[in-house]
């Protein structure tokens, strides 16, 4: 009986520190990419990442979906409509302070997918 609640107690520290290391990324961040300005609206629980996306080319915020927060990784998806057709952008970086690295590729080819171009690399900065 000592082991089971020594396990679960341990079970419970580790769930609470891979939270307590997920970065703070929680707030407005911008960024610059072929000629437009991007916003993004981060909210955080957890390592569960949410919020919107907006790009200056293509006004309107669209929702971030899929998103997650691991020690400075950070990955989310966003879904944007062209004409009938569904593109998913994938958003994966690294977070350095008051900078996060993303790579960004659609999924499934065109920009960065298979067959595509390589992937394009954005930085985000915390607005102030």
């Amino acid at each position: 009986m000592k082991s089971k609640i020594v396990l679960i107690g341990t079970v419970v520290m580790l769930t609470m520190a891979v939270t307590v290391w997920a970065a703070d990324i929680a707030g407005k961040w911008t960024a610059q990419a072929q000629g437009s300005d991007i916003t993004m609206n981060f909210k955080v629980d957890g390592t569960a990442l949410t919020g919107t996306l907006e790009n200056s080319q293509m006004p309107g915020a669209v929702d971030i979906k899929d998103g997650k927060i691991d020690g400075d990784n950070v990955s989310f998806t966003i879904v944007r409509k062209m004409g009938e057709t569904e593109m998913k952008i994938v958003w994966k970086g690294i977070i350095a302070g008051d900078e996060i690295k993303f790579k960004r590729e659609v999924a499934g080819g065109g920009m960065g997918g298979p067959g595509g171009a390589a992937a394009e690399e954005i930085v985000a900065r915390r607005a102030k």
